[in-house]
């Protein structure tokens, strides 16, 4: 798919130090320079090359709004919480936007291509997941949160693609999701008793736990499996920003 729009969240919580950032001596992680460029300015490439139009950065520290200018994209005022970033996003950019982070560092375009690509064409909502053994065999050493399913173990690779303009319905339900993305039961009891029991007795799959999520939205959501294990590192933390310095220094 080509001329979508994209939106990059680079938010930041004012009362909290992130860890990465402060890790690497800059003000915000979307600023740490990674094989000499930031890592805004590489998630921005990867969407660019994927056929990306419009870019949007969703931010509020000055100097990420510098970089941001910087590399050509739009200033989008950070809102409360990513959630609230998104629904900003979507009104502002329409559908279909790709939603992204600022610290998906290893970002490609080709994954972006192949996600877009697969996402069910009757989908309003698609979420990109990666298999644990894909993961673990990409990254070893990576500490990241898996949701149990019947069909097995993912880990979020904070890849969303809102594909129509219906997807805004979903924000709501992202934000809870958000609160609750460490606790899967609490998710599942959204869903009521049934959903929260079959969940704990690993009956439900992963596309029927997010078909499920959709529903309660009133959206189409759809899961989509990664085919690459890296697709699932992101940079939250100080042993995340040396593993893919590590990765990076090898390609």
């Amino acid at each position: 798919m080509t001329g979508f729009q994209a939106l990059i969240l680079a938010g930041s919580r004012p009362s909290e130090v992130d860890p990465a950032a402060a890790y690497a001596g800059v003000a915000h992680k979307a600023l740490i320079v990674l094989d000499g460029r930031t890592l805004l300015a590489r998630v921005a490439e990867a969407l660019r090359a994927a056929g990306a139009g419009r870019i949007a950065v969703a931010c509020s520290d000055p100097a990420v709004v510098a970089e941001t200018e910087r590399l050509g994209l739009d200033v989008l005022p950070a809102a409360a919480g990513p959630a609230e970033s998104v629904a900003a996003g979507i009104a502002t950019l329409a559908a279909p936007l790709l939603v992204t982070t600022a610290d998906h560092a290893l970002l490609e375009a080709a994954w972006v291509s192949q996600f877009m690509a697969d996402a069910p064409p009757d989908a309003d909502v698609a979420i990109l997941l990666a298999p644990e053994a894909l993961v673990r065999a990409a990254a070893p050493e990576t500490q990241r949160t898996y949701l149990a399913f019947r069909d097995g173990r993912f880990s979020g690779c904070n890849l969303f693609l809102l594909a129509t303009p219906r997807a805004s319905l979903a924000i709501d339900l992202w934000r809870t999701v958000q609160a609750h993305r460490k606790q899967p039961w609490k998710i599942a009891w959204l869903l009521g008793p049934r959903t929260l029991f079959a969940y704990a007795l690993g009956r439900l799959t992963l596309d029927q736990a997010v078909r499920r999520l959709g529903r309660q939205a009133g959206v189409r959501a759809r899961a989509v499996k990664s085919a690459f294990g890296l697709a699932a590192v992101d940079v939250d933390k100080p042993a995340d920003l040396d593993l893919v310095r590590a990765i990076t220094s090898k390609g």
